[in-house]
């Protein structure tokens, strides 16, 4: 059965405030509407720079509560305008003192679905976030939505398999992987590790980049975002590594169907002599 999901992400250089950056964002949005588009999603914490290249205590004022805080309570409005479902990542306050780095999911009827606050949390040069976030504590919620079931890992959280495998026995179709990576550190990983995953959780993956440089750091974000397959193939061309994009793709849902039976790597796990690895 033929199940084809027009999908897009944003790729995107930081404007200098947050709202230009949220009404560039309603843009690439309503083009990718126009295109035909059912669900996009934007790069990690979307509205703000990324401030995690420093220690700095001004940056907490980018936080705001999820989702009764301004940013997404906007696009709640634009899902409704569009008919998409959005994955927005933005940096929450739950109250004082206790930050996140969260993605809400909304509906394309403009409900707000529920949100994943990132699991792992970086503290290396240059992506100094310890300083600013808790680690998540809401699990790896998957979301049933007009187009399938989405789910959310961001940036950092793309290294550890075991968020990939739970979003898969969640029942994850799609999953999006908002990130801010810079080329130095990890450039050769960002076309192995998320094709990667989606071949051994058999799912597609929107792998979101951001792009350029930014005011807080000398980190060169080197977009090439994409959308990737079940079997580990990019649907279409990698984005640009210099340049803003939106991109549009279509992802036939029934693969994951099939690639399932011919693998059969959900069949063949073998919990039972998992044990060890939950142990500290």
């Amino acid at each position: 059965m033929v199940n084809v999901v027009r999908a897009a992400l944003v790729q995107a250089t930081w404007t200098g405030d947050s709202e230009s950056m949220i009404a560039k964002h309603e843009e690439h949005a309503r083009e990718a509407a126009r295109q035909g588009a059912k669900v996009i999603g934007f790069q990690e914490v979307f509205n703000a720079p990324y401030f995690c290249q420093v220690q700095e205590a001004e940056h907490y004022r980018w936080a705001e509560p999820v989702p009764d805080g301004p940013t997404v309570t906007r696009m709640k409005e634009l899902a409704r305008e569009t008919g998409m479902v959005i994955v927005v990542p933005v940096f929450e306050v739950e109250q004082t003192g206790f930050y996140f780095n969260t993605a809400a999911v909304i509906d394309a009827d403009g409900a707000y679905l529920g949100k994943y606050r990132k699991h792992h949390i970086p503290q290396v040069k240059g992506f100094w976030e310890k300083y600013y976030f808790k680690p998540g504590n809401l699990g790896w919620p998957v979301f049933d939505t007009a187009v399938g079931k989405v789910g959310v890992y961001i940036c950092y959280d793309r290294h550890f398999p075991e968020g990939w495998r739970q979003l898969g026995l969640n029942g994850a179709q799609i999953v999006y992987n908002p990130s801010a990576t810079s080329r130095g550190l990890s450039a050769y990983l960002w076309q192995l590790e998320q094709p990667a995953a989606a071949v051994a959780n058999e799912y597609f993956i929107a792998a979101i980049n951001r792009v350029g440089q930014e005011e807080y750091g000398d980190n060169d974000f080197y977009g090439t975002s994409y959308f990737v397959d079940p079997r580990g193939q990019f649907v279409g061309d990698p984005a640009s590594d210099k340049d803003e994009e939106l991109v549009v793709r279509d992802l036939d849902l029934a693969l994951i169907e099939e690639v399932r039976q011919q693998w059969a790597f959900y069949r063949d796990r073998r919990p039972d002599a998992y044990e060890g690895l939950v142990r500290p």
